[in-house]
């Protein structure tokens, strides 16, 4: 069996169409263009790259979009009160602070004090909690994408045996959520395993998943017999193992052995190429969810 590629660009751009037609209508019927602002401090260039790929998507969906620069060296207390100035404004359904922030300011405060109506990254303890008890309106962003590459690639995971590599807040802990919901797109059976989990029985756990999501953060550690025959594998992980030669680019694989896997399962995310594309998208899909609450058009 060679498995079918599950493409995230393609799938990323089926949800932005959708998401262009859903912020038309939301301005034609409520006047409501979607708010957003990402703050960033500072110049890493990885952050000013996301950052600016945040911004494009959000004005080509037709948002109300703010890029709130700021110094290196900003105060924490500078930062905080920024925040809150977002918090109150009625034109801004959503909050992004681009991470990693400078050591001198405590990024945990930073993200707690983010009015969790608007915490679209749905990092906030108050959104963890509504994922948990299944009352939530928006999903942290990889695992809602990963949750959507399912469901619109494989199928309904109902009644499926879901397995998920890895327990990072991140990602391994909501996509349990996620997946366990009584919900459409959920509604399945979940293991997650992790670090503390003897090697044995993390393949035995594997090899019985109709799904298997991994998100382990170790180069090609999913082998190719640790998989079941038909599965649907979807890699998470992006890790530098090199230089191209001929390119002078990073080299990049997953935390699955793509090679191997893919002759067994079903359906798999390649890396680069497949989970990544989601992740802004994903953002957006909360953003105008975001101002959906804040009209009152969807409860929490």
């Amino acid at each position: 069996m060679a498995a079918k590629l599950i493409k995230g660009a393609e799938v990323a751009a089926q949800i932005r169409a959708e998401l262009k037609a859903e912020v038309d209508e939301l301005k034609a019927k409520h006047n409501l263009p979607p708010g957003l602002v990402t703050i960033l401090v500072g110049e890493n260039p990885a952050s000013v790259s996301y950052v600016t790929a945040k911004q494009k998507t959000s004005h080509e969906l037709g948002f109300y979009s703010i890029q709130d620069n700021q110094p290196e060296d900003i105060r924490e207390e500078r930062l905080l009160a920024l925040i809150d100035k977002y918090n109150q404004d009625p034109q801004i359904h959503g909050i992004l602070v681009q991470l990693p922030l400078p050591k001198h300011i405590d990024s945990q405060k930073v993200l707690y004090a983010i009015d969790p109506n608007k915490d679209v990254d749905a990092f906030h303890p108050v959104n963890v909690g509504r994922i948990l008890i299944g009352n939530y309106a928006f999903l942290p962003c990889t695992p809602a994408g990963c949750q959507e590459l399912i469901v619109r690639a494989y199928g309904d995971p109902k009644g499926k045996e879901v397995v998920v590599v890895g327990r990072s807040n991140i990602v391994g802990k909501p996509m349990v959520a996620i997946m366990l919901q009584k919900r459409a797109g959920a509604n399945a059976t979940v293991t997650c395993v992790h670090t503390g989990t003897p090697k044995d029985k993390i393949i035995e756990h594997c090899r019985r998943a109709d799904i298997l999501i991994v998100a382990a953060g170790v180069p090609k550690y999913i082998q190719g017999d640790w998989v079941r025959e038909g599965a649907c594998v979807i890699d998470v992980g992006v890790n530098r193992i090199g230089i191209s030669e001929k390119t002078g680019k990073a080299i990049l694989c997953g935390d699955v052995d793509f090679d191997a896997v893919s002759e067994r399962a079903s359906y798999i995310t390649p890396v680069p190429g497949g989970v990544g594309p989601m992740t802004i998208t994903m953002l957006m899909k909360n953003s105008v969810m975001a101002a959906k609450v804040a009209a009152g058009l969807v409860k929490i």
